[in-house]
């Protein structure tokens, strides 16, 4: 299950990259936006103010999501629902998938088919986790992989679940989309107290944990999560009360159809 405190732990963190996303989508007056992955619906929530003419939907596949959101009493429509199964209307202008994909088996052949199935003109805007090899997702897979865990974690261990900037834009440049595709490191500076667990180890628990936590009974979790963050705290020191925290996304903004648009 999410768990949409763990997920909003770090919210100002978190929404930078959606804000610098969204900001390079040209769009004037869409008819439909939808957020796919819309999680608590916070950020959902400023698509909304930002075309209000427009009708915008929020979709999640965890229930849970989906019931904070609603309590938001925003003029979005938010529904329970499956990217994968997703199909655009004819009337989509904008669809919008942040911080999702990365947990979607073959979503650059989802994009492929949402770049033929949208209207030529629509803008199709995702960001992406790129941080995989860093040291944090490096100590998670080396502590899952020991003895103890790894019959029940082996298969929740992803390498590189995504491509890169040239790669997204390749794909659906051979689509037909105009792509504007760019990676970004962020330098996150978490507080760090005395009292408390390590930053990245909380950072993690809202997101990249979520999937092991399930898998791991109490006891063993506690035991998961004591030994990770004694690697996170080697991996990420604590200077001046807070610990810097690379982090890399990758972002990609399409047009749909404009190549063709062009030719005419």
């Amino acid at each position: 299950m999410w768990d949409p405190t763990a997920y909003l732990r770090y919210g100002d963190e978190r929404s930078r990259p959606f804000h610098d996303l969204i900001a390079r989508i040209p769009a004037d007056r869409p008819h439909v936006v939808v957020d796919l992955g819309c999680g608590p619906g916070t950020l959902t929530t400023t698509l909304a103010r930002r075309w209000p003419e427009a009708r915008v939907v929020g979709l999640d596949s965890a229930p849970e999501m989906i019931d904070r959101a609603r309590t938001l009493a925003a003029p979005v429509d938010f529904a329970v629902g499956d990217v994968t199964a997703w199909r655009p209307a004819p009337d989509v202008d904008v669809v919008v998938a942040n911080a999702v994909l990365q947990w979607v088996p073959g979503h650059r052949e989802l994009l492929t088919r949402w770049a033929h199935a949208l209207p030529a003109g629509a803008w199709l805007a995702f960001q992406v986790p790129g941080n995989f090899y860093a040291p944090s997702h490096r100590a998670l897979r080396e502590v899952a992989r020991r003895d103890r865990w790894a019959p029940a974690l082996a298969s929740l261990l992803r390498e590189a679940p995504v491509d890169d900037a040239v790669g997204y834009a390749a794909s659906l440049g051979d689509a037909g989309c105009v792509v504007d595709a760019w990676e970004t490191v962020y330098v996150h500076l978490l507080p760090a107290h005395a009292d408390a667990d390590h930053p990245v180890l909380t950072w993690m628990e809202g997101t990249a944990l979520r999937p092991v936590r399930a898998a791991l009974d109490p006891a063993g979790w506690a035991d998961f999560r004591a030994e990770l963050g004694v690697r996170l705290a080697e991996a990420y020191p604590v200077r001046h009360g807070q610990v810097h925290f690379p982090f890399r996304r990758i972002f990609v903004v399409a047009r749909t159809g404009a190549r063709a648009e062009e030719n005419l």
